[in-house]
């Protein structure tokens, strides 16, 4: 590069140079900045870097100057991302399950980028990724993309929805047939993404794990079902399936002993009512979907918990507990 291309590109080195290698902690000196742009091939001086520090500013980049005994030193002061907010999203995307390891090692290399060299360290050293469990399947990140996209041009769209096999193959739900649904939220739970949408075909609404969905096509059909989701509540929705397992949604009648209100609370959130039975007990009413999910739930608590009505619910909680009692049977 010619001696004036590279004066041209002196502000945008010099630029580079303060985001990657500068911070409170870590100010470099002008002889520091000199010798850099010299490695660049630019010539500058002391005056000249003066200027260019205030033309950054005015730029809006925060160059702060300070002085340290006998040293004058330049570093960035306000960033668009702090390094403790650097640091919450690097613990978003490490305990993020359906993010696979190759990307969450991708995405933190991304956020190591956004701070200077010193602070992409810290945040490197926190880097506990391998090893971790972690989804099979890397195009979750382009079909979030395409169901945002759909969403947004209010279009239906069709997919493959797959189940992993022991042998870990997937094994296409419908024998590979297409879903067609009119997608409208997404939403996250139980450490994973899903899809909730509405089914044209079945005229209610359903979820899909969007890890386990492939081949997104949009269509040229109008979404449908828009008048399902004109009051849905998506808290509520989460909070009724356990797990995200699929279930009758019906009102469930349980009884609790007192020392479970946090957990109980916790589960359905600080709105839920909280009726006294006796000295030691509670009861609370909920929708919930009656699925295995659910019942392993409740056994957490041990007999510290029951399902009081409807009798059907109980019933099937009892047959699902002896079936699990059967296959501990020693005396068989």
């Amino acid at each position: 590069m010619s001696k004036k291309g590279s004066q041209k590109l002196k502000l945008l080195y010099l630029c580079r140079y303060l985001l990657r290698s500068s911070d409170e902690e870590h100010p470099v000196t002008t002889g520091d900045i000199i010798a850099y742009l010299a490695r660049q091939d630019i010539a500058a001086e002391r005056k000249s870097i003066y200027d260019d520090l205030d033309a950054l500013r005015q730029f809006g980049l925060d160059v702060q100057t300070v002085r340290r005994g006998a040293v004058t030193g330049h570093f960035i002061g306000q960033r668009e991302f702090q390094l403790p907010e650097l640091k919450l999203l690097v613990d978003s995307v490490q305990s993020s399950r359906f993010i696979t390891e190759k990307k969450s090692l991708e995405l933190i290399g991304k956020l190591e980028s956004l701070t200077s060299e010193h602070g992409a360290r810290a945040l490197h050293r926190e880097v506990y990724v391998r090893g971790r469990i972690k989804a099979m399947n890397e195009s979750i990140y382009y079909n979030v993309d395409a169901i945002h996209d759909a969403i947004g041009l209010d279009r239906a769209i069709t997919f493959r929805y797959f189940e992993w096999s022991v042998a870990k193959e997937r094994i296409w739900k419908r024998n590979g047939q297409l879903y067609q649904v009119s997608p409208w939220a997404l939403m996250w739970d139980d450490e994973n993404y899903y899809m909730v949408a509405y089914d044209n075909e079945a005229g209610f609404i359903k979820h899909f794990r969007v890890d386990k969905m492939s081949s997104i096509c949009q269509t040229d059909q109008p979404r449908q079902g828009a008048e399902n989701f004109g009051q849905f509540n998506m808290t509520a929705y989460s909070d009724s399936h356990f797990g995200m397992f699929s279930g009758q949604v019906q009102a469930v009648r349980l009884a609790f002993e007192n020392g479970l209100a946090g957990a109980v609370i916790d589960r359905f959130g600080a709105g839920v009512s909280l009726i006294p039975l006796d000295a030691e007990h509670f009861s609370v009413t909920v929708n919930a979907a009656v699925n295995v999910q659910f019942f392993g739930w409740l056994c957490g608590f041990g007999p510290r918990a029951r399902i009081l009505a409807p009798a059907s619910a109980a019933a099937e909680m009892g047959r699902h507990v002896a079936a699990i009692a059967a296959m501990y049977d020693t005396t068989l």
